[in-house]
């Protein structure tokens, strides 16, 4: 038996709870409801439901709801909590001396079980639980029916509120330009990684529905997951009425699905606390590294074919950990839009067809995208994996926004050699020091295509692209309103590298035009 310091962080408890619709057991529950109920569900995990009082801390991933501006959220009619972290301890049955309310952006789950290692470590916090849920699927089933929802709450009391902290992540001048949200965003990370790798549109369509053919196997095992159907690789990639290209290069079956209702709590304490309370080292998960970064606005970074941020997060993890990519056994890479997981498999330097499972939950677009909160899912599912496969090590990679923030945790059940804070600042000083794009708001002239944007609508398409200038080389956003070019340009021949014509126009959105066509 290996000593373990008393003060060393662990992860002893993990709940997970779907409301699934059309079944007998669909309860309607509200975000606080669920996530309450995934707490109860890691209480009694660990083996503590009697001594939930013992929670010193209650830490909320932020919803969706306060992530976003009431204009751009219209499901956030039917209410909200005035304080959620508390009304979420409330109805779990605990009163936390600290309630924590975290920034939005899908990284928070990991990057909080970080912090709260720390904090647990140091004497600040004895019992932590870490939550949070969306319940998306009630509010349009409600709205679709016609019916109110009355999710408010005035718990009130103390709380660390974090603000959702959203500024910043890819520059106002996007969303002038039609792209405001991922899947008008995230078709330019992809289109530019396939032209890297000289790809054809075809071609990568079957790579993409390759690599989530095998999120789909293990989602459909999942009694957590929200779409267990059997998709093969020909299902993801064939557009048809029922899978219709949503932004290209993407089909419906190749992005999250947020139409979910389903909470998820871990809960971390010390190795003395866990003695204390008689929780049963069986339960026990160690975290092992940890990192994070984040990425400049999209408008500013020099690559759209990858992300350096990533690719730091996961290589600075592992070496925290001092462990290898071979090391690990169990993997959960985040999956909302396959090229996160595309730049994923680069960073561990792994094949897409590694025989290792690179998700425990069944992924985004199948398991369910549960907001801000789904990585909570793949820690606790992690916790139950390792569990199964005691002294094995497994990996969870989150990221937020688009690309933009990063965070990967290494965990076992063997206890590390000793607890080490793991400090990123030296990897957010080398992204510092990184050469940013400075971007041009007016563009007059000549420019070369980066990567492009384009969305089906109902009277053609909806397009932008991301370009440089060729005299100043600065960055360029702009839009087309001319369908059929688009059609002939962007999506049917090679867009990326070709000569585009770039002005301000007076509704002031920049407009670009084919100098050449095809």
């Amino acid at each position: 038996m290996v000593s373990v310091p008393g003060n060393t962080p662990i992860l002893v408890g993990a709940g997970q709870y779907t409301d699934h619709m059309n079944t007998p057991q669909f309860a309607g529950l509200s975000p606080q409801a669920l996530a309450a109920r995934a707490v109860e569900l890691a209480l009694f995990d660990a083996g503590i439901a009697a001594d939930r009082q013992s929670l010193d801390a209650l830490v909320a991933v932020r919803t969706v709801g306060d992530s976003l501006p009431a204009e751009q959220y219209p499901l956030a009619l039917f209410g909200k909590p005035d304080n959620f972290p508390r009304a979420v301890a409330r109805l779990a049955g605990c009163n936390p001396r600290t309630a924590i309310y975290s920034i939005a952006c899908g990284d928070e789950p990991q990057l909080l079980v970080g912090e709260m290692a720390e904090r647990i470590a140091a004497g600040e916090f004895k019992l932590v639980a870490l939550c949070g849920a969306e319940a998306t699927a009630t509010a349009r089933l409600a709205l679709r029916r016609g019916e109110t929802l009355d999710w408010s709450d005035t718990t009130g009391g103390q709380c660390d509120d974090r603000g959702a902290c959203i500024e910043g992540l890819r520059g106002p001048q996007m969303a002038e330009h039609g792209m405001a949200m991922p899947l008008d965003i995230y078709p330019l990370f992809e289109h530019a990684r396939r032209h890297r790798i000289k790809a054809s549109s075809d071609d990568y369509a079957l790579m993409m529905a390759e690599l989530l053919e095998r999120f789909n196997r293990v989602a459909q095992d999942n009694p957590y997951a929200v779409h267990r159907e059997h998709l093969g690789r020909d299902d993801i990639a064939s557009v048809n009425p029922g899978n219709r290209i949503v932004s290209y290069p993407y089909t419906k079956a190749c992005v999250a699905k947020d139409a979910v209702n389903q909470g998820a709590a871990v809960l971390m304490t010390s190795v003395s606390v866990a003695r204390s309370l008689g929780i049963d080292p069986a339960k026990w998960v160690y975290l092992h590294g940890y990192a994070n970064a984040a990425e400049p606005p999209v408008t500013h970074r020099t690559r759209l074919d990858t992300s350096v941020a990533m690719t730091m997060t996961y290589q600075q993890a592992l070496a925290s950990a001092q462990l290898s990519a071979e090391d690990i056994r169990h993997m959960d890479l985040y999956s909302c839009f396959p090229i996160a997981v595309f730049i994923a498999l680069e960073a561990l330097g792994i094949n897409a067809n590694d025989p290792r499972a690179l998700t425990v939950t069944g992924g985004l677009p199948y398991f369910g995208g549960p907001g801000n909160n789904y990585s909570m899912h793949a820690i606790a599912s992690m916790l139950e994996t390792l569990r199964g496969h005691p002294g094995s090590y497994g990996l969870v990679g989150a990221n937020g926004g688009y690309l933009s923030r990063h965070a990967v945790g290494i965990y076992s059940t063997t206890p590390p050699r000793e607890w080490r804070t793991c400090s990123s600042s030296a990897l957010h000083s080398s992204l510092a020091r990184l050469d940013y794009l400075a971007l041009e708001l007016q563009p007059e002239g000549q420019g070369i295509i980066e990567s492009f944007s384009v969305i089906p609508v109902r009277d053609g398409f909806r397009s932008a692209i991301l370009g440089r200038l060729t005299g100043s080389g600065k960055r360029f956003i702009a839009r087309s309103h001319d369908s059929q070019s688009v059609e002939q340009n962007l999506i049917n021949t090679p867009a990326i590298g070709r000569t585009v014509t770039v002005h301000p126009s007076h509704d002031g959105c920049n407009t670009f035009a084919f100098e050449v066509k095809y």
